[in-house]
């Protein structure tokens, strides 16, 4: 290549998601990427176009917000998943929302005994703790997966996440709660506990009589004796909750899982998708692709911006009957073009940076997409053939690469 060569733009992989969705080998879809970008519609449409190829899918979300269950139809999803009817599918389609405190309680009642998941449940630390603390969502998000996966209802499950940076904290969920429970403050609150016997009260006794003191100054004496209380409740669980943790952690690096990054073909969502992929990447998950959400392809690429406007200027000074119609319409391309041209330099520019991740593009929705048929035209763009578009250009793009000139 020649200096007055311009760079041809790289060719991303084209992403097929209608392979992943219908192997029986995919087990979990995660979808993630940064607000406003259709990430919820993506997993809902996923969810419904694997359950009419077949498949018992159940799709999760984390995000508190009400679109999942407004796109399926539904009035609200709760911690337990619902059936969603989908006429003239062969497989089944379930959805639900996460409620971390529910799942939380849930945990609790399975491994304890009645009587100390009641002394849990009474404790004002576990009150504020499962309702609100940072990081308890995240922990039960991987609780909840797991149930789901462990449960062999479903042969798919499809998890949206939260609409931020923080949807990919729950991988630091197992490293976050061993953390915690190896700290300096969960070993002396449980110290008492742990020693047993008068012996080892005595042994304990100086040396959290001085902790407690200094504690209760900062804490308070009453929140203290909670959280102490709660530790103490809690302590034969901690083992357990650690091991599932790690378990789920595995499970989404196995070959079964499959992350989808969704953005939207503006700067900030690309970036955010890059530090997506980058995040995947360091901790070995398995990156099935980038979506790039509402793109705007022109009906043809046949006629370049610049021609366009010129021939509006032309078909406008020329007069005549249809003139302002045809004028107008030119101009109307020309913007496209201009839209779809601005589009495609900023995803060349995210495959320089990851060549390797694999591409389809969903052209924009006319409105909102708030029901099965709207999520079923979205189903067909995200899993059409690549280059089952008309127009000649790949689902992989928004335009077509120009070759290099000499």
């Amino acid at each position: 290549m020649t200096a007055a060569q311009p760079r041809r733009a790289s060719l991303a992989p084209a992403l097929d998601l209608a392979a992943l969705v219908s192997d029986p080998d995919t087990r979990i879809i995660v979808c993630c990427g940064s607000g406003g970008v259709g990430k919820t519609t993506t997993s809902a449409a996923l969810a419904l176009a694997a359950a009419e190829a077949g498949r018992e899918v159940v799709v999760l979300t984390i995000d508190p917000a009400r679109r999942l269950a407004q796109s399926l139809g539904l009035v609200e999803l709760d911690n337990e998943p619902r059936l969603v009817e989908t006429p003239g599918a062969s497989g089944e389609l379930h959805a639900m929302m996460l409620d971390m405190k529910r799942t939380f309680d849930d945990v609790v009642s399975a491994h304890a005994t009645p009587e100390r998941a009641q002394v849990i449940f009474d404790n004002p630390f576990y009150q504020a703790l499962s309702s609100s603390f940072g990081g308890t969502q995240e922990y039960m998000a991987m609780e909840k997966l797991g149930q789901l996966r462990a449960s062999e209802r479903w042969d798919l499950v499809i998890v949206d996440t939260p609409p931020s940076r923080s949807a990919l904290d729950f991988l630091d969920a197992p490293n976050r709660l061993s953390r915690f429970l190896d700290g300096t403050m969960i070993r002396l609150l449980t110290a008492p506990a742990r020693a047993g016997g008068r012996a080892g009260v005595r042994l304990v006794g100086a040396g959290f009589a001085l902790f407690s003191r200094i504690i209760s100054k900062i804490l308070g004496g009453q929140l203290l004796n909670d959280i102490s209380a709660f530790v103490s409740a809690l302590d034969t669980m901690f083992g357990g909750f650690r091991e599932r943790a790690d378990a789920t952690y595995q499970l989404l690096r196995q070959p079964g899982t499959a992350f989808v990054v969704v953005a939207a073909p503006e700067p900030d969502a690309l970036r955010e998708a890059s530090y997506f992929v980058d995040r995947l990447s360091s901790e070995g998950m398995p990156l099935a692709g980038l979506v790039v959400n509402r793109t705007h392809p022109p009906a043809t690429t046949g006629l370049s911006a610049t021609r366009a406007e010129a021939a509006a200027e032309a078909v406008a000074e020329a007069g005549g009957p249809g003139a302002e119609l045809a004028a107008g319409a030119l101009r109307v391309h020309a913007e496209r073009m201009t839209v779809a041209t601005r589009e495609q330099r900023l995803a060349d520019r995210f495959s320089s940076a990851h060549p390797e991740v694999a591409i389809r593009t969903v052209p924009a929705a006319a409105g909102d997409v708030h029901d099965l048929d709207g999520l079923r035209v979205m189903g067909r763009a995200l899993l059409a053939d690549e280059d089952d578009t008309g127009t000649g250009t790949p689902r992989s793009r928004v335009l077509p690469v120009r070759p290099a000139t000499a």
